[in-house]
């Protein structure tokens, strides 16, 4: 089933960028495998998933130390408290929801003790919902200008969530205003090549308007329990 979930997700990408003149190449699945168990998350690793978005530290924890025979790129896509970065700074992959100096500053300190450099994506509030964290289009230019002086993170572009809503369409101008924002921030000489933004029930407009990463749980998965 997890097998067949992965091919069909990613006919559906393939059909999306044909649509839009893009190459499903150019698109990269972020797995969501939050509260997902440990054999299904093996199931899809061996049916061609290779990126997983955790959302919860410690739950990353646990499954970053279980799974250590198969290849894995682990994401943490969740709102990260600063007093938790440390316990993921010497293997993280990608950090998707960096939205203030003082977490930037943070990951690029254990980043250094770590020896290496983490990528993080700038996480901006473009639907303007007050549940939701991300920095405003505004505050983004600031944000993302201090960040690029931090010695040991390198930011790789801008993610974005769409408003809650059953319909797909109701995403799009969340996403063409993030890819907005990114043009007008690489004019600046801020190269950020990553937009994270789609999700399993929109994100063929995310692809439509930019998407460089979509995060999808539920089409993979199925329903959380």
């Amino acid at each position: 089933m997890i097998a067949q979930n992965i091919e069909n997700i990613k006919r559906r990408i393939a059909n999306a960028c044909e649509k839009s003149g893009r190459k499903p190449d150019d698109i990269t699945l972020i797995a969501v495998s939050k509260t997902v168990g440990i054999d299904l998350i093996r199931e899809g690793l061996k049916s061609g998933l290779l990126n997983l978005g955790e959302n919860y530290i410690q739950e990353l924890r646990e499954k970053h130390a279980a799974i250590t025979d198969l290849p894995v790129h682990w994401h943490f896509i969740g709102h990260l408290q600063t007093n938790k970065v440390k316990y993921i700074a010497d293997w993280i992959q990608m950090i998707h929801a960096v939205d203030s100096l003082k977490l930037g500053v943070e990951i690029s300190k254990y980043a250094k003790r770590a020896g290496r450099k983490i990528n993080i994506l700038v996480e901006v509030n473009t639907s303007k919902e007050e549940t939701k964290f991300g920095v405003s289009a505004d505050e983004a230019h600031n944000l993302v200008a201090s960040l690029f002086e931090l010695e040991n993170i390198a930011i790789s572009g801008l993610m974005t969530m769409g408003p809650f809503s059953y319909d797909p369409e109701d995403s799009r101008e969340s996403f063409r205003s993030l890819k907005n924002l990114r043009d007008a921030l690489e004019i600046k000489n801020f190269k950020l090549p990553v937009l994270s933004m789609g999700m399993s029930n929109d994100f063929e407009i995310a692809i439509q308007e930019g998407a460089t990463m979509v995060r999808i749980g539920t089409a993979i998965f199925g329903q959380r329990v």
